[in-house]
């Protein structure tokens, strides 16, 4: 989630009508060329390093966010509303050229909290307490006003979950298996065989919720204008300025005082009326920062529905799985050959709510369908990375997330099922 002091450099507050404002949206959601950069947005909730289970308190939390961002990192280091950590990296044209910039920074963030009895946990969804907002700003303030008028689902994405966001550039312009038509429609498909492998938020105050991947079905009941994927069968730029447009508008910035929660307010219509004042380039661009669907046109491709995952190395097996299957070509086919099959099963429904998505986050690899796309996809992967120069360090934990995990029809989400079940933990002192 994007910082409220987010700037947009001169010519923002020149106010838009409604044909300059699709202009605008349809002229930077995808900027195509050779696929050569990538990223990773990492957050992590914070726990108590001797006891797990028990919540850490608002103070500690800002304090631990003090220190961490005084270190020398090459990350972009914020904070997100219920204390989250979220690592941004530079964009690199290599994978283990990311990895080992990341893995840096974390090495010096874990050493930091370590020093006051903090860890970076990685869930998708914090399994053990109920955490509130820590984090006070106006954007904060008014989005949650926003969400809380449709239902508490927002506010559980705010404050207590955490994910791996692997972002791609967004591909050719021409077609073929690296042009951005492609990808984009690869992603929509994938994105389940994403999320069902690396499902991992199974858990609600220590007890199961029927889902391995909670985070993933949260999204699904928010705002469908703002968490549901655009139209799909529409050519991608199209399809993007309409959803934009369409849209809500969550809140109406400014200089002073609170931001105002609207309700029932379209971007297309507050450009049209010029109600409740005429909208600037500014704002058009900052709305495209309150819409979370599970893939992000930001010039590049934002993959958004993959939950944080365990252990200090975890977080780069859905990076390293997500570049070879798009970047290297011979993978990037037989992924979208592969998971073309399991179209059917979106039933023409909207992502994430289609069945597809749907079965993706409620049964991880446990899923037939799901399980033999994930056993052939990280199989073309582990072979492409090799030609990306993946690193020793990266290829051991690539194979032994496939072993541990794709092989035997499991996510990490089984491993915290398996803890509860075995050992069940009472939080509720703590929540």
């Amino acid at each position: 989630m994007t910082d409220e002091s987010t700037a947009y450099g001169a010519g923002s507050a020149r106010t838009v009508s409604v044909d300059e404002a699709e202009a605008l949206v349809r002229g930077i959601c995808f900027k195509t060329g050779p696929p050569r950069l990538l990223g990773v947005e990492l957050e992590w909730l914070v726990h108590d390093l001797h006891d797990p289970t028990r919540p850490v308190e608002p103070a500690r939390l800002a304090a631990a966010a003090d220190r961490l961002q005084k270190l020398p990192l090459r990350s972009l280091l914020t904070v997100e509303p219920g204390g989250q950590i979220e690592f941004s990296s530079q964009p690199t044209d290599s994978l283990t050229a990311c990895v080992e910039e990341v893995a840096a920074d974390l090495a010096l963030a874990r050493a930091e909290l370590r020093d006051i009895g903090l860890f970076l946990s990685g869930y998708g969804k914090e399994p053990w307490t109920h955490p509130g907002r820590v984090v006070v700003t106006r954007r904060y303030d008014a989005m949650e006003v926003f969400y809380n008028s449709w239902n508490e689902a927002g506010s559980t994405i705010m404050c207590r979950t955490a994910s791996v966001q692997v972002c791609l550039d967004a591909g050719h312009e021409e077609p073929g298996p690296l042009g951005f038509g492609r990808r984009w429609r690869l992603a929509h498909l994938l994105g389940a065989v994403l999320n069902a492998a690396f499902a991992n938020s199974p858990l609600h105050k220590g007890r199961p919720t029927g889902w391995r991947s909670t985070r993933q079905a949260t999204y699904a009941r928010m705002d469908p204008g703002r968490t549901l994927a655009p139209a799909e069968d529409m050519e991608p730029r199209a399809a993007w300025t309409q959803y934009a447009l369409d849209a809500e508008v969550m809140f109406v910035r400014g200089e002073n005082g609170p931001w105002e929660p609207r309700r029932g307010l379209a971007l297309r219509e507050w450009l049209r009326t010029g109600e409740p004042r005429p909208a600037t380039v500014g704002d058009v661009l900052y709305h495209l920062t309150t819409l979370f669907p599970p893939i992000r046109p930001r010039g590049h491709l934002e993959l958004r529905m993959i939950d944080a995952q365990p252990g200090e190395d975890g977080w780069m097996v859905p990076l390293a799985v997500t570049v070879a299957l798009f970047d290297d070509p011979s993978a990037a086919e037989t992924a979208y050959r592969t998971v073309k099959a399991l179209a059917d099963t979106a039933a023409g429904e909207p992502t994430p709510r289609n069945p597809l998505w749907r079965r993706a986050a409620r049964d991880g690899l446990s899923d037939p369908e799901l399980h033999a796309a994930a056993v052939v996809c990280f199989a073309a992967a582990r072979e492409a990375l090799p030609r990306l120069g993946a690193s020793p360090r990266i290829l051991a934990a690539v194979d032994e997330f496939i072993g541990r995990y794709v092989v035997r029809g499991r996510c990490p989400a089984d491993d915290l099922l398996d803890l509860v079940a075995e050992r069940p933990v009472d939080t509720e002192a703590g929540s």
